[in-house]
């Protein structure tokens, strides 16, 4: 179902140094009007009905995700297709006139138990309507393993994708979380992945760049 959220002055740039790395077209501070960030659809196993949410950071310098049913596992109690688990999110991100952003990096992160000789795997990308999906990434872990986990994704300069200007791209998220048994024995224990955590605090944080639109 579609959930409006207001991400007041959302979301910003990534940056303090007063000499972007970007170059002189990226601004340093976010645009002063507000931003609104809608979900128009939520998709996939890892993320049922009213178990995601998006929020803007405090300090409006990135936008979150936050999933309350995302887990991948085998072994004792999980069920074939219990081992891979994915979530598409879109977005409907309406920015203020004469800017646009790209996002510069991702922070990925949740918990993981893993039994000697298991797996895990976390995958992400992300793309605006319209344009080609970005490469995957891809991280792996290996038990044995049971602490919480994060990943970040860094864009390089050159290869930073701006939503285009005057126009509106609904923005995509697709990520995955898959655990393998390996040679543990999925008859007597059990290996799981989430990209959540049991007090809430680990969220999948998105990172954005700013820039104005030509005038």
């Amino acid at each position: 179902m579609p959930a409006g959220l207001l991400a007041g002055a959302a979301i910003a740039a990534l940056f303090t140094s007063p000499l972007s790395p970007y170059g002189h077209t990226v601004i340093v501070n976010p645009p002063p009007d507000k931003m609104v960030i809608e979900i128009a659809t939520v998709n996939g196993s890892g993320c049922p009905l009213n178990t995601a949410a998006v929020a803007v950071s405090p300090d409006n310098t990135a936008f979150t995700v936050t999933y309350s049913d995302y887990l991948a596992s085998v072994g004792v109690g999980s069920k074939p297709t219990d081992n891979r688990k994915n979530c598409q999110l879109n977005l409907i991100v309406h920015v203020p006139q004469g800017f646009t952003y790209a996002i510069a990096s991702a922070d990925y992160r949740g918990y993981a138990h893993l039994e000697d000789g298991a797996t895990g795997q976390e995958k992400a990308s992300y793309y605006f309507q319209g344009q080609s999906q970005t490469v995957p990434s891809a991280h792996d872990f290996k038990g044995v393993y049971a602490d919480n986990w994060q990943v970040t994704d860094k864009v390089d300069v050159a290869s930073l994708v701006w939503a285009p200007c005057g126009e509106q791209r609904n923005f995509n998220i697709n990520t995955e979380l898959r655990v393998n048994a390996g040679t543990s024995d999925p008859s007597k224990t059990t290996s799981y992945m989430t990209m959540d955590s049991t007090d809430g605090d680990l969220k999948t944080i998105y990172h954005v760049a700013w820039k104005e639109c030509p005038k």
